[in-house]
């Protein structure tokens, strides 16, 4: 290969700093300084043939543009922070897909922190998000981290994706209505011929609350309050296995279980197939949230079905309009679910229903 080869003459225009300025592209170019900016800029009344050299000189030099001189200049980073508060959701990418998606489109870059549900880590991650000067900041998760409250402000508003949250300023909220949610899962059990349909609930959460209330607010409806049965349970696959192992040793055991979220419903799988049960000859289940995981053939889950980029695309949608001062109406949105009725659910085996109870059998959280 000689010193005339195109790669090599290519390599030899390019600038030994490890990182060129402005001022080295306006020299290689020939131009000002100021001609380059406006030329990054894209404005228009830079001369094609004058722009074209200006970004050919950019990327011999291998220049890229620095953040944060730009933010010095305009008093502006178009940055905001999104907090996961657990990376092991199913329904995490799906939303986050839609944030940065939304994100992008409106000419903010995201930075993405994960609080790994300790509280510690989450004041961490918190203070990283503050220290790159996030203008805002997407909380992805059924709370605030910790540390969060004290954290938004006129100059840095926040939105919670997953659960309404009241009270405090400067903060919106895009969520599912689970309540509704909750009533779709029932209604279609009840339609199927279920009497002894059990609940296994997530935890002290608003997100379980609702669904919970949702759940035996449709129970009662169906004239079925006497057969409310909630155990506790919680968000996790092994959770759903405890929930819905408490359910199965009932003397009255459940036809149907409504579980709080897809992952949980892995587990109450898990524990029906453990106690020599099949789905949904003997058992019928029925999840919540819509994840693909849920969708996955040998599984067929039914479940509620949150609208899960809508949810990133209307928060993301949110925030960043505030930020650009555009008018945006309600600062809390409910979304409507959607039943999905997969292969999980049928009508309840053939045999005499048992006694109802005199009073509601209730483990672990009540309502």
């Amino acid at each position: 290969m000689g010193a005339g080869d195109p790669d090599v003459a290519g390599a030899s225009r390019r600038s030994t700093s490890p990182h060129p300025t402005i001022r080295d592209v306006a020299a290689r170019a020939g131009v000002s300084k100021s001609l380059v900016s406006l030329a990054l800029q894209n404005a228009p009344r830079v001369a094609p043939a004058t722009r074209a050299a200006i970004l050919a000189a950019a990327e011999e030099l291998g220049y890229r543009r620095n953040a944060a001189a730009r933010a010095l200049v305009a008093h502006r980073t178009r940055t905001i922070g999104v907090f996961v508060l657990d990376l092991h959701n199913p329904i995490t990418a799906d939303v986050l897909d839609a944030v940065q998606a939304e994100a992008r489109r409106r000419d903010y870059r995201t930075i993405v922190v994960v609080g790994g549900e300790d509280a510690a880590a989450e004041r961490a991650e918190l203070e990283k998000l503050l220290e790159f000067r996030v203008e805002g900041i997407i909380a992805l998760g059924h709370r605030l981290p910790d540390g969060a409250t004290a954290a938004i402000t006129p100059d840095c508003p926040a939105v919670i994706i997953g659960s309404e949250q009241n009270g405090i300023p400067h903060l919106g909220s895009v969520c599912n209505d689970d309540v509704l949610g909750a009533r779709l899962a029932v209604d279609h059990l009840v339609a199927l011929g279920h009497v002894r349909i059990a609940f296994v609930d997530g935890g002290p959460s608003t997100v379980a609350q609702d669904r919970r209330r949702g759940y035996c607010a449709a129970m009662v409806r169906h004239g079925l309050g006497d057969q409310i049965t909630v155990v506790q349970g919680s968000f996790t696959d092994d959770g759903g296995y405890r929930g819905a192992s408490q359910a199965l040793d009932l003397p009255d055991s459940p036809t149907a279980l409504f579980v709080v979220n897809d992952l949980a419903a892995m587990g109450a799988l898990a524990a029906v197939a453990d106690a020599g049960l099949s789905v949904p000859q003997d058992i019928s289940v029925v999840g919540y949230d819509g994840t693909r995981l849920a969708g996955i053939r040998p599984l067929a889950l039914t479940t509620v079905g949150q609208p899960l980029l809508e949810l990133g695309t209307r928060a993301a949608a949110l925030l960043c309009g505030r930020l650009d001062g555009e008018p945006v109406g309600e600062s809390s949105t409910r979304l409507p679910p959607a039943l999905i009725v997969r292969r999980t659910t049928a009508p309840p085996p053939a045999r005499p229903a048992a006694p109802r109870p005199d009073t509601h059998q209730m483990l672990g959280h009540g309502d």
